[in-house]
C-alpha cells in the first residue's frame, strides 16, 4: 500500500521538479480526483478538483516565477486514528521572482517558500488536501513584510539532517506505533499548561531532545533548544491564548506516521482565543479563532530532534483586522508597476 501511493504521488514531484503547465495538469488528472476537496492557506481558500488548483493556485505562481521547481525533503504515508490513509509532503517550491506574485513585488532573485501539503487517498486517487504555502517567507524575502518582526530566526528551513526523509518506512510499524505515541503524549502534556498550572507540567525535557530544532512559520522564525523554543514562541503564544487546547470540539487532526517521522494534518486543528498581548503584535481583541497548523516531527533516540511547522498566519492576522496583504499594498502605491490607488500589480 505505502509504495503504491507514493508511487502515485512521484509522477506529481517530478512533473514540478521541471515545472511545465501541460506536465502538470496531467500529473494532477492522473493522481486527484475530479471532485477532490481541496483546502489552501490564505488567500487561496477552498477549490474543487486538479483544474483550480492549477488554475488558482499553481498557475500564478509559474507566471511569477518561470523557472519553478519543487523540492520535497520529506514525504510520509500512513493511517490516521480512524483508518483514513494520508499522505504528507514538505519541501520548498524555489525559482527566480521577475513578476508579482499575490502583489508582491518581484526581487529579480532566486526565492524559496516552504510547503506542507497533506493529501487523503482513497483508492489509489487523491480525494483531499490541506495545504499551508509559507507566503510571508516570500513577502520577507521581498522586503515587503509590513508587520512586527519574527522573534525567531528567520531561516532557510533545511531539511532532516538524517537525509532520510524520502526513504521507505512503511515496514517499520512497530516504530511508527511508538513514534505517533510518543508525539502525541507529547501534545497532551503541552495543553496542561496553562490551564492546570505551571509551565513543568508539560515536562519538555521528557519528549524534546536537548539540541532539538524548531522550524516555525515565516513571521515566527525558527529556534534551537528547549529554551529557544520556549523563548521565542512558546511563551509569547501561550501568554496571548491561555485557552489553547481547551475546544477539541472545534477542531479537527489527522496523526499518521512512518518509521521515525510523524505527521498531523487538520483544517482547523486549533481553536482558542486573543485574550492577552504578547504574540505577533496582536492586540488582546477577545476574539475566538480557529487556526490551521500543519507539522512533521522527526524523532531520535525516542526524542523529538526536529519539528517543521507551518501556521497559515495571513489567515489569522486577516481574521483580527491586520490583513499582511492589504498593508502591502499600501506600500506598493509607491512601487514602479503597482496601481497608486490599490497597491495591486498593474496587467
Amino acid at each position: 500500500m505505502g509504495s503504491e501511493a507514493k508511487s502515485l504521488f512521484l509522477r506529481v514531484r517530478r512533473a514540478m521538479q521541471d515545472f511545465e503547465e501541460s506536465a502538470v495538469r496531467a500529473a494532477l488528472h492522473h493522481t486527484m480526483a475530479n471532485d477532490a476537496m481541496i483546502h489552501l492557506c490564505h488567500p487561496f481558500g477552498g477549490l474543487i478538483g486538479p483544474d483550480a488548483l492549477y488554475d488558482k493556485a499553481y498557475a500564478p505562481l509559474f507566471a511569477a516565477l518561470p523557472d519553478l521547481e519543487r523540492r520535497d525533503w520529506i514525504i510520509l504515508l500512513g493511517q490516521d486514528q480512524n483508518g483514513q490513509q494520508w499522505l504528507g509532503a514538505g519541501g520548498h517550491y524555489m525559482g527566480t521572482f521577475v513578476r508579482p506574485w499575490l502583489d508582491i513585488p518581484p526581487t529579480g532573485q532566486i526565492v524559496v517558500m516552504r510547503f506542507h501539503e497533506f493529501y487523503r487517498v482513497e483508492n489509489n486517487q487523491i480525494v483531499e488536501m490541506q495545504a499551508i504555502w509559507d507566503v510571508p517567507e516570500v513577502m520577507i524575502q521581498a522586503g515587503a513584510w509590513p508587520l512586527s518582526p519574527s522573534l525567531g530566526r528567520e531561516l532557510m528551513v533545511p531539511s532532516p539532517a538524517t537525509q532520510d526523509g524520502l526513504s521507505q518506512h512503511h515496514d517499520a510499524h512497530a516504530r511508527t506505533v511508538k513514534s505517533v505515541k510518543l508525539v502525541h503524549d507529547m501534545l497532551v502534556a503541552m495543553k496542561r499548561h496553562p490551564s492546570e498550572g505551571g509551565p513543568e507540567l508539560m515536562d519538555l525535557s521528557r519528549y524534546w531532545h536537548p539540541r532539538m530544532n524548531w522550524y516555525g512559520p515565516a513571521g515566527i522564525g525558527s529556534s534551537r533548544g528547549i529554551k529557544g523554543f520556549r523563548n521565542w514562541h512558546q511563551i509569547p503564544y501561550l501568554n496571548a491564548m491561555p485557552d489553547r487546547g481547551q475546544h477539541s470540539e472545534k477542531t479537527t487532526a489527522h496523526f499518521f506516521g512512518e518509521g521515525d517521522y510523524v505527521a498531523v494534518t487538520g483544517w482547523p486543528n486549533m481553536a482558542q482565543t486573543i485574550s492577552h498581548p504578547g504574540w505577533l503584535g496582536i492586540a488582546p481583541t477577545g476574539q475566538f479563532l480557529t487556526m490551521c497548523s500543519l507539522d512533521f516531527w522527526r524523532l531520535e533516540g525516542g526524542l523529538i530532534r526536529e519539528n517543521w511547522v507551518l501556521i497559515d498566519l495571513l489567515d489569522t492576522l486577516t481574521k483580527v483586522g491586520m490583513d499582511p496583504l492589504a498593508r502591502m499594498r499600501e506600500f506598493n502605491k509607491a512601487r514602479m508597476g503597482f496601481d497608486d490607488e490599490t497597491g495591486k500589480a498593474l496587467p
